[in-house]
């Protein structure tokens, strides 16, 4: 077992998260961008049949940030940051430029134990005791899925693993580039599962790092979960082998924080669904929502596919609440 390090990240919680904007600003100025200092978001659990956790932050864009690099401070993606702001480009935002940063997540549904992968959302939740921790990750292509609705357990821990290249891959990787490794030595910065990785009883599948954050947020591994440097550092001293977990598929979630009821919406990645709209009308009915649900709001939230919970209930929406116009979307519609 590896020693633990001296904790040198914070933990993210409501009263902390505004002065995260100005420590981000400290951090850039003084060491670069230094992600071994960002927080690690962790939530008290909501109670009753509350579920979101987190609060919205707004931020303002700086010379020289990328939404990946504003994202990976703040425990999200640049592709999730990108959603939330009309498809803002990622790499040029403009300097000045208002954004939503999505810090607040519906919980999806489902016991909140261990370990929780919600495809579509392309984060993972760890529930331990009160708590949950939770962290964007990437996820397999659509020709490599990582295996929806499937269970496991956690069941062993390596520090600088080495890459033993399956022979698919292997052969993938021939083909693509006229040469391909059959191992990738641990601590190789080239080795793409990084210096953690959780080994579950999944044959050929891991929680792991990465040696692309950008990849964080997409689908671009051959379906193994992958996580920031950082935060895979994080999650491998947190859970102990024997940790069960479970892979879901929710692009729609819907949630309540104070009696306002909200929705949830991401891309159907691996186009498992007829339709997001006939799914939506299906959680309604089965959650027993019809008489309470904004159907004009719920279909402008099922549209524009934000990942940011949205108020659809009648009248205003609750302050704090997400801001379609803020957030620059144009007005939705509704195949």
């Amino acid at each position: 077992m590896v020693a633990r390090k001296p904790v040198r990240y914070l933990v993210a919680t409501l009263c902390l998260m505004v002065g995260l904007v100005a420590t981000f600003r400290a951090v850039c100025a003084a060491d670069g961008r230094d992600f071994s200092r960002s927080p690690l978001y962790a939530y008290p659990l909501p109670q009753g049949k509350d579920n979101i956790i987190g609060s919205l932050i707004t931020y303002h864009i700086h010379k020289g940030d990328t939404l990946l690099d504003v994202g990976r401070w703040f425990g999200l993606s640049g592709a999730e940051v990108s959603d939330a702001n009309n498809h803002l480009d990622w790499w040029l935002p403009p300097v000045g430029k208002k954004i939503v940063l999505p810090t607040e997540h519906i919980l999806p549904d489902g016991p909140r134990t261990g370990i929780v992968v919600n495809v579509p959302e392309f984060r993972l939740y760890y529930y331990k005791g009160h708590v949950v921790y939770t962290f964007p990750v990437g996820l397999g292509r659509y020709d490599w899925r990582t295996p929806v609705g499937k269970t496991f357990r956690v069941t062993s821990k390596q520090h600088n693993p080495p890459w033993i290249v399956p022979p698919d891959i292997y052969k993938e990787h021939l083909e693509r580039d006229g040469w391909a490794e059959h191992v990738i030595p641990g601590g190789d910065p080239d080795n793409p599962e990084g210096f953690w990785r959780l080994n579950l009883n999944l044959p050929e599948y891991a929680i792991h790092g990465t040696n692309n954050p950008w990849g964080v947020g997409m689908e671009v591994s051959h379906g193994c979960i992958r996580l920031y440097p950082e935060d895979i550092d994080r999650l491998w001293h947190l859970v102990p082998v024997g940790t069960k977990g479970e892979i879901v598929y929710q692009p729609i979630k819907f949630g309540w924080r104070g009696g306002a009821l909200y929705v949830e919406v991401h891309r159907d990645v691996y186009n498992l669904h007829p339709g997001l709209w006939k799914l939506a009308m299906r959680l309604v009915a089965a959650k027993h929502l019809q008489s309470i649900v904004d159907y004009g709001k719920l279909q402008k939230a099922v549209s524009a596919m934000t990942g940011v919970p949205t108020y659809v209930m009648p009248g205003p929406p609750p302050p704090g609440s997400y801001n379609a116009e803020e957030a620059g979307l144009e007005e939705a519609k509704t195949n």
